[in-house]
């Protein structure tokens, strides 16, 4: 390829903000995809989806191919999300199961869940280097350059209002996204630099400790590992929490020793998956060996999102032990579910 980017350019990045989307007339504001962040490389017949992480990702997407070979301009880089959408919103885990070995496995499930792109940058066009263009210019060549693209390409809708920002972030979530993003509408666009800003969902909720996991060289307790009891009063594991300091994982094997336990397998046998130990998508390539305690320790921890209605996606923020609540209180109904919106009203309906 003869682009004016190299392949393995990282992509400019955000930092999360705690005080809510920011205001001031320097501000645009997009929404925020929960997908696989991708940079779109293509010269003439060529195309290369690369990876934040500069792994290319072209082989596992084929469906997404011919239609950048569709788009007007031969020569182009474009940053974006790759993300796939099911029945109730964009479904992550869908989008992880594309990352396939098998070519045959690869090939039905770009038909059987085939992905969309949403471009939010245009970082190339033909030989030129846009990078250093103010973010406002580069975003007018971007919707001039994919004006009237049809699915699986999207342009990603911005404002420039913080309170329309803020009703995006209330109303989207409910289509699966993970909040709102806002950049310099001046700003350039700074491979590697974090000075955009990320606004997400961040809620409580009280665990149930199942377990506890070493770290990986063993010489410490690594995660406390969580659970929520459904509506039939069995308990599922959830997740993990880490953020504790040398001094407190000390301590905290001191609190659970006593409370060590043979892990249930025969309770969980019928649904290894349930288990912190049991196989799945989440759990594949890890190491699952872990320590059983009794159900009677209760800790507050901070979530994003619980995905699939069944593990939370990323590991929690521990915020304190809940000794006034008893552990079969602990339920998945305390989780918060956010009001259905379809995915295509986003983009006007497309």
């Amino acid at each position: 390829m003869k682009l004016p980017l190299p392949l393995d350019m990282e992509p400019m990045l955000s930092a999360i903000s705690d005080s809510g989307v920011p205001k001031g007339d320097g501000w645009e504001y997009e929404p925020k995809w929960d997908g696989f962040r991708t940079l779109v490389y293509r010269d003439g017949e060529e195309v290369e989806l690369m990876s934040r992480g500069g792994r290319p990702m072209t082989r596992y997407f084929p469906e997404l191919v011919p239609a950048v070979r569709g788009l007007a301009q031969k020569k182009l880089v474009l940053d974006g999300e790759v993300i796939v959408v099911g029945a109730k919103g964009l479904d992550f885990g869908a989008l992880q199961q594309r990352v396939h070995p098998a070519e045959s496995r690869v090939r039905m499930l770009s038909e059987a869940t085939p992905a969309w792109f949403v471009a939010f940058d245009l970082l190339a066009e033909g030989n030129q280097d846009l990078r250093g263009l103010p973010l406002g210019e580069r975003r007018k060549r971007l919707e001039l350059l994919l004006k009237g693209v049809k699915k699986p390409i999207f342009v990603t809708p911005y404002t420039r209002d913080p309170k329309k920002a803020e009703d995006w972030f209330e109303k989207f979530e409910g289509a699966g996204l993970d909040g709102v993003i806002a950049k310099s509408w001046d700003g350039p666009y700074l491979p590697g630099k974090r000075l955009w800003v990320k606004i997400k969902h961040q809620r409580t909720a009280d665990c149930v400790v199942v377990g506890w996991r070493r770290t990986s060289d063993g010489s410490t307790l690594g995660a406390l590992l969580l659970g929520l009891y459904d509506k039939k009063g069995t308990i599922h594991y959830v997740g993990h929490t880490s953020s504790f300091s040398a001094a407190e994982r000390k301590e905290l094997i001191k609190k659970l020793k006593p409370l060590e336990t043979k892990i249930p397998e025969e309770e969980w046998r019928a649904n290894p998956g349930r288990m912190p130990g049991g196989l799945s998508r989440w759990s594949r390539g890890k190491d699952t060996e872990w320590v059983a305690v009794r159900p009677e320790l209760v800790c507050e921890v901070t979530y994003d999102k619980l995905e699939a209605g069944e593990r939370f996606r990323h590991a929690t923020g521990f915020v304190r032990w809940r000794t006034d609540k008893p552990p079969k209180k602990c339920g998945f109904d305390q989780i918060a579910s956010a009001a259905s919106f379809d995915v295509r009203g986003i983009f006007g309906g497309k």
